[in-house]
């Protein structure tokens, strides 16, 4: 059972740790599941920052890694985390997203919402986040604190590595990103940023709505080798995505043909997502 301070912390700030979550029977799975992915890299892999200060190695909902997520997360504990954490009877597996940043020269990655570019709404969505690595806070994700139930902005097309606030959709309907790393280089307090120190083993739980971003690499913590394992639950509704950029209209990136069969408001449910509560 969670404690009440974990669960407020998740409905309120948007981010929570568990200690000590994962066995270490239950963190090699995920982490050989994690090496296939690095070697078997799939269609959604992300390259647009080879090359920069930002490069990094992502890779979303590899199809042909499906089988063997699907019966990994039948063995984790996150049903049920997630039944407490949002107060919801159902669980259902979306997929997952894979982040390898290495060698200590990978900046930060920019902030932004998943809810941008994936047509998701409702209060029962969440991440797990697993690092194979031991990191300080400093080099850990980090979130905006409350801002999954605060403003929802315009994406960060991740193509300028100079500017992390240009628009994925720039339809002037959501609001362009605020540049939140150019703020707190002039007021380290100007947002209020929460993010946790972790062991292997802990697992970071947030709501993808929230204002995140992935923290750099240096010499000290040269290697960030991350898994993140998405969920949705009983108040999960299909939202359509602005219209404007090809790849995101209407129905995000991802699994576009089962998107396309939903409509504006309606449960977000397709047989393609495993039931695992």
């Amino acid at each position: 059972m969670l404690d009440q301070e974990t669960i407020r912390q998740f409905r309120e700030d948007g981010i929570t740790v568990v200690r000590g979550c994962l066995s270490e029977k239950q963190l090699d799975a995920c982490h050989e599941v994690f090496a296939w992915n690095v070697a078997n890299p799939g269609p959604n892999n992300y390259r647009a920052l080879d090359g920069t200060s930002l490069a990094t190695h992502i890779d979303n909902a590899n199809p042909n890694s499906k089988a063997k997520l699907d019966a990994l997360v039948q063995e984790l504990p996150f049903a049920r985390i997630f039944q407490q954490l949002w107060g919801s009877e159902h669980v259902w597996y979306f997929a997952e997203e894979i982040f390898a940043k290495e060698g200590g020269k990978s900046g930060r990655g920019p902030f932004h919402q998943d809810t941008a570019n994936l047509p998701w709404a409702g209060t029962h969505w969440g991440n797990a986040w697993i690092s194979f690595h031991r990191l300080p806070a400093a080099n850990s994700l980090q979130v905006v604190r409350g801002s999954w139930n605060g403003i929802e902005y315009d994406g960060a097309s991740f193509a300028d590595p100079g500017d992390p606030t240009d628009p994925l959709h720039d339809d002037g309907v959501l609001p362009r990103l605020p540049h939140i790393d150019r703020d707190l280089a002039k007021d380290p307090d100007a947002w209020d940023l929460v993010s946790f120190d972790v062991t292997p083993g802990d697992v970071v739980f947030l709501h993808p709505r929230s204002i995140h971003g992935g923290a750099h690499v240096d010499a000290q913590t040269p290697d960030r080798h991350t898994l993140v394992l998405r969920f949705f639950g009983d108040d999960a509704t299909f939202r359509e995505l602005p219209r404007t950029n090809p790849k995101h209209a209407r129905n995000g990136f991802l699994f576009r043909e089962e998107m396309a069969k939903l409509n504006q408001g309606e449960p977000f449910r397709s047989p393609i997502f495993q039931q695992i509560a």
